[in-house]
C-alpha cells in the first residue's frame, strides 16, 4: 500500500491537564475545526440532509493548525501548547483485524510443491526479528492445503474404521479383520516410497489416493482369507487350508493388481494433459501401494493367519483338557477323528 502525508496530533497529557483539558476534549475541538460537528438531520423536498455546525474555515496548513486557538479554563491557548503536531507518512488505506492494523503480502509459488514452499517461507519468517506484538499467519493456498490434509487424514481413519466394522460383521471375528488391515500400512509404505523415488510431493491428490488404497488393498486379503475359512469349514487343517487358499487365489490376486497398475500407468506418466498435476500423484500412490500390499498380502496375511489360528487352537485345547475333553489339535493335513461314546471291540 502506498503512503501519503498525514498530520498527526499527539496530545501532551501533562500540558493538557495543566490547562484543565483531556485528550477527548482536545480531539473533539480539532475534529470540529476540521470537519464540523454533526447536529442532526433535516428533510427538505423529500430528501434527508445532515446538519453540520462549522465555527469557521478549517486550518489551511500545519502552521495554521498549530496556531489554532483552544479554549481552556485559563484562557485561549494555541493547539501546539497542549499537543505535538507533526507531518508523517501513513498508508492511504489501513486494514484492521480484530482492531489491530494488518497488512497482506501475496505471492505465487513457482513450483508444484506447495508444502515445501510453505515450510521454507515459515522458516524464513521465524528468523525475522519482528517488533513486539507483531504476528504473522500463512493463508491462501497454504492454509487450504493444511485444512485439506487434516480433513483427508480424518477421512482415512473413518474409512479404516468402517472397513473394520464391516469385516468384523462378515467374518464374525475381531482378530481376522485386524490381520487384513495389516496390509494398509504396508500399502502406505509402498505409496510413500514411490513418491520419494519419483520426487513427487505429498499433496491433496496423493492423500486422495491413500484413501482409495484403504478399500483396494483390503480386497485382495479378503478374497484370500474368505477362501481359507471355507476350506477350514470343509474340514481341512490350518496349514493345508492356507496352502490351498494361497494356491487358488495367487493368480486372481496378481492379475487384478497387474491390471490395475497397468491401467494407471498413463496417469502416472502425466499423459492426461493439464490435469496431470492432480492425476499423477494419485496414480503413483495407488501403484506403489498396490504393488507393496499385494506382495505382502500373499506372504504376511497367510503367516499371521496361521499364527493366530494355531494359537487359538492351543488355547481351546488347553481349556478342553481342563474339562477332561479330548479335541483335535491337528494343524496339518493329517486329521485323526476323536472317538466318543463306548469303544466296540471286534468279536473274536
Amino acid at each position: 500500500t502506498s503512503n501519503a502525508p498525514r498530520i498527526e496530533v499527539t496530545v501532551d497529557r501533562a500540558a493538557a491537564a495543566g490547562h484543565g483539558l483531556t485528550e477527548a476534549a482536545i480531539g473533539q475541538i480539532v475534529a470540529q475545526a476540521m470537519s464540523g460537528s454533526r447536529l442532526g438531520q433535516v428533510v427538505l423536498d423529500g430528501q434527508t440532509h445532515d446538519v453540520v455546525l462549522h465555527t469557521g474555515a478549517p486550518p489551511a496548513d500545519i502552521a495554521a493548525l498549530r496556531a489554532m486557538p483552544v479554549p481552556t479554563a485559563r484562557g485561549v491557548v494555541p493547539l501546539d501548547a497542549v499537543a505535538d503536531i507533526t507531518e508523517v507518512q501513513r498508508p492511504v488505506q489501513l486494514t484492521r483485524i480484530d482492531g489491530s492494523p494488518s497488512i497482506t503480502v501475496t505471492g505465487t509459488a513457482t513450483g508444484s510443491n506447495i508444502g515445501a514452499a510453505s515450510a521454507d517461507l515459515r522458516s524464513r519468517l521465524d528468523a525475522l526479528d519482528l517488533p513486539a506484538g507483531t504476528t504473522y499467519t500463512l493463508a491462501g493456498v497454504s492454509a487450504d492445503q493444511e485444512e485439506a490434509f487434516a480433513d483427508l487424514g480424518l477421512a482415512v481413519l473413518v474409512a479404516i474404521a468402517i472397513v473394520f466394522l464391516i469385516m468384523a460383521a462378515t467374518f464374525r471375528s475381531l482378530l481376522q479383520p485386524l490381520i487384513l488391515l495389516v496390509s494398509v500400512p504396508f500399502a502406505a509404505t509402498g505409496a510413500i516410497g514411490l513418491l520419494l523415488v519419483t520426487g513427487t510431493p505429498l499433496g491433496v491428490p496423493a492423500l486422495i489416493g491413500v484413501l482409495m488404497l484403504v478399500g483396494i488393498v483390503v480386497t485382495n486379503a479378503i478374497v484370500l482369507m474368505d477362501l481359507i475359512n471355507q476350506y477350514r469349514e470343509r474340514g481341512m487343517g490350518i496349514r493345508e487350508a492356507v496352502i490351498e487358499g494361497g494356491r487358488h487365489r495367487l493368480r486372481p490376486i496378481l492379475m487384478t493388481a497387474v491390471a490395475t497398475i497397468f491401467a494407471l500407468i498413463p496417469m502416472a506418466l502425466g499423459l492426461t494433459g493439464d490435469g496431470g498435476f492432480v492425476s499423477r500423484p494419485l496414480a503413483l500412490v495407488v501403484i506403489g501401494g498396490l504393488f507393496s500390499s499385494t506382495l505382502l498380502t500373499l506372504v504376511l496375511v497367510p503367516t499371521l493367519y496361521t499364527m493366530v489360528e494355531n494359537t487359538k487352537e492351543r488355547l481351546r485345547n488347553r481349556r478342553a483338557a481342563r474339562r477332561g475333553t479330548v479335541l483335535d489339535t491337528d494343524d496339518t493335513s493329517d486329521r485323526v477323528p476323536a472317538l466318543t461314546g463306548q469303544n466296540t471291540l471286534p468279536a473274536g
